[in-house]
């Protein structure tokens, strides 16, 4: 069955009439169209029952056909009112369901054409299906996982003292590329203090021998399946006995967290088994942000591996586990692997060494 059709049947079952979908994760999810997020108006109009249609601009037909969309295409002139067509489309339903990404002008354009009908929320519908990996979506993160581990396997290349983090970002960049990512989401090379700020990104500082440095990487596949994993390095010299103390225990609550994920305990008791070894410890404080956030065809998505979150985890839910100890001013190290739950247990996908690498 495709992913419409499912997403149909959640739509009938929530008491929604028509679920309408902009350009991002959710269309692509639903059609396998990438489609631009543009000014000109695209949407999946998805009746809970009946037939789909694509709305595109008419110079973005060819795109849509050329992507393999299985829904009928309907497209709208520049002189013509988009909205407009959405609303005839739409016909008589009473509960609209919009996808969480939508612009707001879309939302208020749609409200004002189809006056009569509810607007709802209907992301959650969507994460609904996607929550859950089938083989196929598994294999697509097995094989992002495996390209960033061969970029990770190569950061000895560019990561030496006297290089600043902009230039070491840039090499690994190209080769998130050559591995075989379609595109590069993101770069850190966090060096020394910055390596305290887990969304550094890059700077001018130049690092300097001794330095830890966190690298968390990461891109999109030609599939539409995200990678994400982070490891720690020394740039040559002799470890901090400080950070060296912390590293083992950040690794200890890493392994834990591994070896409790499965199907059939909690989000939350995963973070949890890792936090209350770091705390433990005496760096409870240090550790400032959740155990890990979902992936897929988006880097950030449910399940959220986090303190109140109740979920349990079922076979096909695809998450990270990187807890991290910030030292501000001073370091900070972070483990990162992508995992998905098995039938029984749990699969890592991401497998290049955790402990700390000195180059």
């Amino acid at each position: 069955m495709s992913t419409w059709r499912k997403a149909q049947e959640l739509a009938a079952s929530q008491g929604i009439d028509t679920l309408i979908v902009t350009p991002g994760a959710d269309l692509r999810y639903l059609t396998g169209y990438v489609a631009l997020p543009l000014e000109r108006l695209t949407c999946l109009v998805l009746p809970a029952h009946g037939d789909p249609t694509l709305v595109v601009p008419a110079l973005e037909r060819h795109a849509a056909v050329a992507s393999g969309v299985d829904v009928e295409i309907a497209t709208w002139a520049e002189t013509e009112d988009p909205f407009a067509l959405v609303a005839r489309l739409v016909g008589d339903a009473t509960t609209i369901g919009l996808d969480d990404h939508m612009w707001a002008s879309r939302v208020f354009a749609l409200g004002e054409a189809i006056p009569t009908a509810d607007q709802v929320l209907a992301g959650s519908l969507v994460q609904q299906l996607r929550i859950r990996k089938d083989a196929h979506e598994v294999d697509a993160l097995r094989d992002a996982g495996l390209a960033i581990d061969r970029v990770h396997a190569r950061i000895a290349e560019w990561l030496r003292p006297g290089r600043t983090e902009r230039e070491v970002g840039a090499d690994i960049a190209r080769a998130i590329i050559d591995e075989g990512h379609e595109t590069v989401d993101f770069v850190i090379v966090g060096s020394g203090p910055n390596g305290a700020s887990p969304h550094h990104e890059l700077s001018d500082r130049v690092i300097e021998t001794g330095d830890p440095v966190v690298i968390d990487i990461g891109g999109t596949m030609p599939s539409g399946y995200c990678s994400d994993s982070t490891r720690n390095y020394l740039a040559g010299g002799t470890v901090d006995p400080a950070y060296a103390e912390a590293y083992a225990v950040l690794e200890a609550a890493h392994q834990a967290q591994r070896d409790h994920a499965r199907p059939g305990v909690t989000a939350e008791s995963v973070d949890a088994i890792g936090r209350r070894i770091i705390a433990d410890a005496g760096y409870g404080d240090l550790f400032i942000h959740r155990t890990g956030h979902g992936i897929g065809q988006e880097t950030h998505e449910e399940p959220y591996i986090v303190e109140g979150n109740d979920l349990v985890l079922e076979e096909g839910m695809a998450f990270s586990i990187e807890p991290g100890i910030y030292f501000d001013g001073r370091f900070g190290a972070r483990i990162e692997d992508i995992a998905v739950c098995t039938t029984d247990g749990l699969e890592v996908l991401n497998n290049t060494p955790r402990g700390l690498v000195s180059l």
